[in-house]
């Protein structure tokens, strides 16, 4: 099939009679082509702007007197091979479809919760991350796979439209996923209340400038004309110049929030240079590779919505451009993120292993030997079963052998020497005489009473009376 520049319309070739029409060796009716607004395109297309057929070499659609096409082929079928632009659409789908795994892997590891939450931290601020890169994940997928068919189909269609689409919605999600990566900062709560509010101000408004829009015009790209007049004109029109600049201040409150951490948890330095020198002195590794790759893929946004040679919403644009600044810092992003992901520790992880080091710095301080772990384990009730735990603890408390209570018992209650002034004894008592056993009555005021609770005592020789305990007196 020949190339052509331009698409402009051609007059029916001349067939047998006036009412015949000759193409690619079929014969056409041309009063049923008048009727249904038929027209001979010289890109070898027979369209009405609601169907479109291919029609020269192999393609040799007849058509009925009401309008039906009998072996018709659509213009928007696959016609071409892959070309770099599919290639490397399929490669990237592949790579984001591999990260899906291992950022579920991390969302596992580091959304896990080994603390009690906190009133300013919850589990989903750590998990937002994750949950972005699968957002950005699911996005590469289509739109690299949808780009198979930009470069197969004979004209362009929806396939152009799903790719874009999914394009410009990694954008705000790969800068989301930044931001839920840098440090939460709880020491300035009126700073760290607004900023996110207003990094996702403009991280929203990036995505209604640019994905709620009528993108019809973007597959108007059947020609050279076509896609000068309609495509150009719409790919470069306010909404995406105005949706690339909230990406960029987007972009910038997220340097400039580090930038904030930085400044209260590190060497203060006075001065502009001083301070970007401070900035990149102490920014972590992960961030500062991030941070500029972000950048990247947001410059080029901004380029692209001014020059519609190098934008991806072109279909036969450099696949160089489209992919080594569009796709490649995205997945990048991605790599660098789940890299460290798997190498960083789960935070609460990490915090209990700060708070064990600072115990022990300061035991060694006040000079306190904690035993070993095996310790515990060895002379401790670890190894006993429930029901022997509590036999111990009924021990501790008074429990045990009988034997042994009354051992006890008879330790405290045993022999008591008697007092030699004894109050309790009546001074009117007679004393017993000498080895001769005596008994004595208790007196009382009544006599009755005196028979019924009297008690006698009997002494033997000069001996005093032992008294074991206070009932015996």
């Amino acid at each position: 099939m020949p190339v052509f520049d331009v698409r402009d319309p051609l007059q029916f070739p001349q067939g047998e009679n006036s009412t015949d029409v000759f193409i690619n060796g079929i014969h056409f009716n041309r009063t049923a082509l008048y009727i249904f607004n038929y027209t001979l395109y010289d890109n070898g297309t027979l369209s009405n702007t609601s169907h479109c057929y291919l029609i020269f070499n192999q393609y040799q659609p007849s058509m009925l007197m009401n309008g039906t096409f009998i072996n018709g082929t659509s213009c928007y079928n696959p016609y071409y091979e892959i070309k770099a632009r599919g290639s490397l659409g399929l490669v990237f789908a592949c790579l984001f479809a591999a990260s899906i795994m291992f950022t579920l892997i991390n969302l596992r590891k580091h959304g896990r919760l080994f603390l009690p939450s906190e009133k300013r931290f919850r589990a989903v601020g750590r998990r937002w991350q994750w949950y972005w890169l699968l957002f950005v994940a699911a996005c590469g997928i289509i739109s690299g796979i949808t780009s198979i068919d930009v470069d197969r189909d004979y004209l362009q269609s929806m396939a152009i439209i799903l790719q874009s689409f999914f394009y410009y919605l990694m954008e705000p999600g790969i800068l989301a996923a930044v931001w839920e990566g840098l440090p939460q900062d709880n020491k300035r709560e009126r700073k760290e209340f607004y900023l996110p509010l207003a990094f996702y101000l403009f991280a929203w408004l990036d995505f209604f400038m640019t994905i709620p829009r009528s993108w019809t015009a973007i597959e108007q790209q059947h020609s050279r004309q076509q896609q000068d007049t309609k495509a150009a004109l719409s790919g470069t029109d306010g909404r995406f110049k105005a949706g690339s600049v909230m990406a960029f201040i987007a972009w910038c409150i997220i340097c400039y929030a580090l930038q904030h951490s930085i400044h209260h948890y590190k060497p203060r330095n006075r001065g502009l240079w001083n301070s970007l020198n401070g900035f990149c002195r102490y920014c972590p590794m992960k961030l500062f590779l991030i941070i500029w790759i972000a950048f990247i893929r947001v410059a080029y946004g901004i380029a692209s919505a001014f020059d519609f040679s190098i934008s991806p919403l072109k279909y036969n644009a450099s696949a160089g451009w489209v992919y080594g600044l569009g796709y490649g810092p995205v997945f990048l992003i991605v790599l660098i993120l789940e890299i460290y992901g798997y190498i960083d520790q789960n935070e609460d992880l990490e915090l209990i292993t700060q708070r064990r080091e600072r115990g022990r710095a300061v035991d060694a301080e006040l000079g306190i030997n904690k035993k070993p772990s095996w310790w515990s384990k060895l002379h401790g009730d670890a190894h006993l079963d429930t029901e022997q735990r509590l036999k111990n603890l009924t021990t501790e408390i008074g429990g045990g052998r009988a034997t042994q209570r009354n051992i006890e018992r008879g330790i405290e209650l045993g022999n008591m020497t008697p007092r030699v002034d004894d109050p309790f004894t009546d001074e009117s008592s007679v004393k017993p005489l000498k080895n001769r056993p005596t008994s004595t009555i208790t007196n009382s005021d009544d006599s009755s009473t005196l028979a019924r609770s009297g008690r006698k005592t009997s002494t033997t020789g000069g001996q005093q009376p032992r008294v074991r305990s206070m009932l015996d007196i």
